[in-house]
């Protein structure tokens, strides 16, 4: 049987591999391990322990203030000497963090194959987020690039990459739903909001934190001041710089609940329930998407180019988002009904057998 070595590193990682994992422990086709760099360290663990996904190795990286270009020494000083020891017939990596990139640098260095889920995303803008050039880098080191959408495939083939390496799978964030999703789920926060509209807030980004976020939260806050049945939800990342700005600017009201991450279960069926959905994340854009919910992106750019096309997405600058808030609220909003971008929930058996067939 063939040897893959799965690694990633932070929350999101962990939640979009997860589905293949479970999936390889189920038709039991090759031998896998997975290797962890604790680039995230507690939001990682959650999701380990709530999936019961066991590492084989954990490099632990994780320092405070850490950089991005400690991140990236680190894996490359601890990475290789676990393929010279697995020597892996390919190695498995999701999406566009430093451990990604890192760990793709690792395998090329090595001459070890590389398959990159979530291949193909693209803003073509360097600036002012660091994944583009990961992106970049880890689709041409890889041997096999899973695209989740027709426009990320297409991008890779205008790239030049062979077609040959490139296969359109889904995204596996919808698969991760048949683990999650519980309609009879029931949770404090929504006790809280009783019949009232929900806004779900998600802001992280590190390159936000001195303008966008504090604008965004203030903005947000006079939206509820203003209003009698407007409660909003802000899972606060557990980055110390973000935390402290929260603190800072308190916004705590009534109707403003900041708290902390919730888990993914708790998160998907909340994000289900509510009226509005206002982030920076990428991935919260398609898991959003992916229910059908009302979606601001408080970015000038996104990679998920697919939702400029969807009749409940837009981009909203900080400028223009108070009276986008009290303009969503004002009108009588219908369900909507679109093809899902981001596939049908079987991307992880897509990847899997393309696996068994390539390596």
């Amino acid at each position: 049987m063939k040897n893959i070595l799965l690694a990633f590193g932070t929350r999101p990682e962990a939640i979009k591999m997860m589905p293949i994992i479970k999936t390889l422990q189920k038709l039991n086709i090759c031998n896998f391990k997975v290797c962890v760099s604790g680039q995230h360290r507690e939001m990682l663990d959650q999701v380990l322990r709530q999936f019961n996904i066991e590492a084989d190795y954990d490099l632990n990286i994780m320092t405070s203030n850490q950089t991005l270009s400690d991140i990236t020494v680190k894996i490359l000083n601890d990475f290789c000497p676990i393929l010279k020891q697995e020597q892996p017939d390919l190695v498995l990596v999701h999406g566009d963090t430093t451990t990604a990139f890192s760990v793709a640098l690792a395998c090329f260095y090595n001459k070890i194959p590389v398959g990159h889920v979530e291949a193909g995303l693209r803003t073509y803008k360097m600036y002012p987020y660091p994944e583009e050039f990961n992106r970049i880098a880890i689709d041409h080191i890889s041997s096999l690039c899973f695209a989740p959408t027709s426009t990320a495939q297409a991008n890779l083939i205008n790239e030049g990459i062979p077609q040959s390496s490139v296969f359109m799978t889904g995204n596996t964030i919808v698969d991760v739903f048949k683990y999650t999703l519980n309609f009879k789920f029931h949770h404090e926060l929504l006790e809280w909001v009783e019949k009232d509209k929900i806004i779900l807030l998600t802001l992280h980004r590190r390159e936000n934190l001195e303008t966008v976020i504090p604008k965004v939260l203030k903005v947000i806050l006079d939206v509820v001041n203003a209003s009698n049945n407007i409660k909003v939800i802000y899972p606060v990342h557990l980055n110390p710089k973000i935390k402290s700005l929260v603190q800072e600017l308190f916004c705590d009201s009534p109707n403003f609940k900041c708290i902390a991450p919730l888990n993914v279960i708790e998160f998907h069926n909340i994000l289900q329930t509510s009226d509005l959905v206002i982030t920076d994340s990428g991935g919260v854009q398609e898991e959003a998407v992916s229910l059908k919910k009302n979606l601001f992106v408080v970015r000038d750019f996104t990679e998920r180019t697919e939702i400029s096309s969807l009749p409940n997405c837009k981009l909203v600058s900080c400028d223009e988002l108070y009276s986008n808030i009290i303009d969503f609220f004002k009108k009588e909003h219908q369900s909507f009904d679109y093809i899902n971008p981001y596939g049908d929930g079987n991307a992880s058996e897509r990847i899997i057998e393309i696996l068994s067939n390539h390596i």
